[in-house]
């Protein structure tokens, strides 16, 4: 069985950090682009981050840029996502897609999806 399993989330003051964990089973990933999205109560899910199966290409939303860092260690099937300088507005599950070929459109299909994390960040 194909999964995707997220994990790392909390409950954190503003200010403070967390790291995700996104790790892969069943296949092999390595081979996939790698994205982040979150999806906050009452709103529709939206991009967060994606990374090139090499790592050498990374792409974020605007709002994350210069917080947030998105990586992966192909070896352990996993993607990361260090999130610092949380904000309550960051607050949202976060959930890590796959697809096979790297994008930078935030709206591209994604074919592999985890359940979600829930971070939760207070003021």
């Amino acid at each position: 069985q194909v999964q995707l399993v997220e994990s790392g989330g909390g409950l954190v003051q503003a200010g403070g950090s967390l790291r995700l964990s996104c790790a892969g089973s069943g296949r092999s990933f390595s081979g996939d682009a790698m994205g982040w999205f979150r999806q906050a109560p009452g709103k529709e899910r939206e991009f967060v981050a994606v990374i090139s199966w090499s790592g050498g290409s990374t792409y974020y939303f605007d709002s994350v840029k210069g917080r947030f860092t998105i990586s992966r260690d192909n070896a352990k099937n996993t993607v990361y996502l260090q999130m610092n300088s949380l904000k309550p507005e960051d607050t949202a599950v976060y959930y890590c897609a796959a697809r096979a070929h790297y994008s930078e459109y935030v709206y591209a299909v994604y074919d592999y999806w985890g359940r979600g994390t829930q971070v939760t960040v207070s003021s």
